[in-house]
């Protein structure tokens, strides 16, 4: 599997084939109950248009064109689970999971977002559909102007993390998956099993797998966030000087700095440095953060690991060679190897 620079191995950007889209009855009954509150003294929807967006990936997602009464036409994602995807070992949620993120998180949420419509259950299938606001005219990080795009997306994500540990410190949204250190090491014993016969190839690997468990507390002990999980660049759209994050199944309370990990992934030292400034000042303004680096780089160690023991076929793949790069720089920087 070709390497994926934005979101490690396991992305794809392309919908799968055979997809099955509700028919139409079904989803003007499913939008109608959404955002035309059928059964409510609503109005009922009319579908204009419908199409297939060529950027979904875990889940079959389309743009609909609609009109609702004397709202006149809207534009809504979106997004179904029909049975596709996993859970990546409790890294992600599935779609029910991000509804509730969308309901119980976002929606409280005073920086820029999708509006969430709300979320539909055909009884027929049992599928869940997530209804947002389409946002036209937008792009993917890596299409928006550089270093601006990138750095303003660095910028939300500190404030992000900010409001939310604020949040968190006031009591915990217990549905949300947590990153401890099972978790953790989870990750590390799988890219130690499936790396075993590359021993040759990568002799450093094991002893950095037995090493990394006296970094997993570096990663505990900042005050926890919500992050997004998977703040890779296409999973951030800009519209406007406005930055969108979107695909929030892999929410979690973790460290912060694991954003910012996946954010800067293959952006180079200067970027990366830039972000990492931006990143900063956001969230803690001119307090200095204790322990920042070291925590950042602890993340990158994370996100190799992630990747590298997702699936024992990638890990020998040759699309993973980034990630067994960047084990090897991080763990000399941080005097593992």
């Amino acid at each position: 599997m070709p390497c994926k620079r934005w979101g490690g191995p396991a992305t794809e950007l392309i919908m799968p084939t055979k997809v099955q889209f509700p028919q139409i009855e079904a989803l003007t009954d499913g939008l109608s109950a959404v955002i035309g509150s059928k059964g409510s003294g609503g109005t009922r929807v009319n579908i204009m248009d419908r199409s297939p967006s060529v950027f979904a990936s875990t889940y079959p997602s389309e743009i609909v064109t609609c009109r609702v009464g004397d709202r006149g036409e809207i534009k809504v994602y979106c997004k179904y689970m029909t049975g596709l995807g996993s859970s990546s070992y409790g890294h992600r949620g599935g779609l029910p999971y991000e509804t509730e993120v969308y309901r119980r998180v976002l929606q409280a949420s005073s920086l820029s977002l999708p509006k969430f419509y709300g979320a539909y259950e055909d009884v027929t299938t049992g599928d869940t559909w997530l209804v947002l606001e389409y946002l036209g005219d937008s792009l993917r990080i890596p299409k928006g102007p550089q270093p601006e795009s990138i750095l303003l997306a660095a910028r939300w994500i500190g404030r992000f993390h900010a409001a939310n540990a604020e949040r968190l410190s006031g009591g915990l949204l217990p549905f949300l998956n947590r990153y401890d250190a099972d978790y953790y090491l989870g990750w590390v014993h799988r890219t130690s099993e499936f790396s075993r016969g590359l021993g040759r190839k990568f002799p450093w690997v094991s002893p950095l797998c037995d090493r990394f468990e006296d970094l997993v507390g570096i990663l505990l002990s900042s005050p926890p966030t919500i992050i997004h999980g998977e703040y890779y660049p296409h999973n951030i759209l800009i519209k406007s000087g406005v930055i969108y994050p979107i695909d929030w199944e892999s929410a979690a309370i973790a460290a912060g700095e694991i954003d910012l990990a996946t954010l800067t992934e293959a952006w180079g030292t200067e970027i990366s440095r830039r972000c990492e400034l931006e990143y900063r000042q956001a969230r803690w303004g001119e307090d200095s953060a204790a322990g920042f680096e070291r925590r950042l780089s602890a993340a990158r160690l994370y996100l190799s690991f992630r990747w590298l023991g997702e699936r024992s076929d990638w890990t020998a793949g040759d699309g993973t060679v980034f990630y067994f790069e960047q084990l090897r720089s991080v763990g000399e920087e941080l005097g593992l190897v």
